[in-house]
């Protein structure tokens, strides 16, 4: 595959893992390379990118922001785990579609698609070394993984009469940089809002955003170049080795200067206190969003980790990240956050 003659648009380009594929395809040396997204972008724009402001779920924008490329990476999403389910299904399911229609309108031939594991996980059961042959749940706790399998499917499915498409399911993206997961969580163990739900013991993949962003280059690659093994397929991608959740997040806590958690709660209670929470938020059409959730409950105290083999088998994607230095700049990252409160 040649770079320089691609013309790669990039949907939620100045989101945390689009920004990182966007410098992979500057030092690829991509011919053209334009960002869509909600924000004006400045940063991108002083990189020579094309910054398109615009509404994913805007599908006359969508199919307009697509002329003249070549290959789209669609990393845009509502996440989290609280919030209206139209939101969540405007924009993760129909502007998925929305993509999806604006490839087969450009003749765009290749989609790689930013999925989440989380669309295989019931919320309530340990996934140990699980690879792609895990079924989507029947019900979800959340909206964010109901409205994320279902865009899925659709990309999926999009590969048999449309671009040819390769979907990638990154495990708790993390890195310096990072505006959303992190940063909450240590000013949380900051405040000491935080308690340990479960034993502790729980074992999960994590992927630093350099490593999710080569997967979404090795996995443009190998749609190119080799299409028939891998169109409309589905991989895990993850930094490789599982970790001990509530010591890795002790372990960086202690990096920025903050108590090791030792409090803890069992799955029963926080899932009960979640469903109180969630019951209360509704009723009672309260801001914010619940301190407890079920699925948030299931998340921090259940293992969930993957198999990684077939995306190293097909698309040649191998973690590369030095996970000491990435640690490192993390946490300094995060105590500028904390300093700057």
């Amino acid at each position: 595959m040649k770079w320089k003659n691609e013309k790669a648009i990039v949907f939620g380009g100045g989101g945390f893992l689009g920004q990182n594929i966007i410098r992979n395809l500057i030092d690829l040396d991509c011919g053209d390379i334009k960002s869509f997204g909600r924000g004006s972008q400045p940063g991108l724009q002083r990189l020579g990118v094309v910054a398109l402001r615009g509404d994913i779920r805007d599908a006359e924008a969508v199919k307009t922001a697509c002329s003249d490329s070549t290959i789209i990476f669609h990393t845009a999403a509502k996440a989290g785990f609280w919030g209206p389910y139209e939101e969540y299904y405007d924009i993760n399911t129909l502007g998925t579609a929305n993509v999806i229609n604006a490839a087969r309108a450009n003749n765009i031939s290749r989609l790689i698609y930013t999925s989440s594991p989380s669309v295989a996980y019931k919320g309530s059961e340990n996934i140990e070394n699980g690879n792609e042959t895990l079924s989507f749940p029947g019900k979800y706790l959340a909206f964010y993984p109901a409205t994320k399998a279902s865009a899925e499917k659709m990309v999926m499915a999009a590969a048999a009469d449309g671009p040819g498409t390769v979907s990638l399911r990154p495990h708790l993206i993390w890195g310096a940089g990072d505006p959303h997961l992190l940063p909450r969580i240590v000013k949380k163990a900051a405040a000491r809002k935080l308690m340990i739900i479960g034993d502790g013991a729980n074992m999960v993949d994590l992927t630093h955003v350099g490593n999710a962003a080569i997967a979404h280059i090795k996995a443009a690659e190998a749609l190119t170049d080799r299409r028939d093994i891998v169109n409309g397929k589905v991989y895990f991608v993850s930094d490789g080795t599982p970790v001990r959740l509530w010591d890795w997040l002790n372990a960086l806590f202690a990096r920025c200067g903050i108590p090791a958690v030792k409090r803890s709660i069992s799955y029963g209670a926080a899932f009960r206190i979640g469903s109180l929470m969630e019951t209360a938020y509704r009723l009672l059409r309260l801001k914010g969003e619940p301190p407890m959730t079920r699925f948030l409950a299931g998340q921090l105290s259940h293992s969930h980790y993957f198999d990684i083999s077939a995306a190293g088998r097909d698309i040649g994607y191998s973690p590369s990240v030095d996970m000491e230095s990435a640690t490192s700049a993390t946490a300094d990252y995060l105590s500028s956050i904390l300093i700057q409160k």
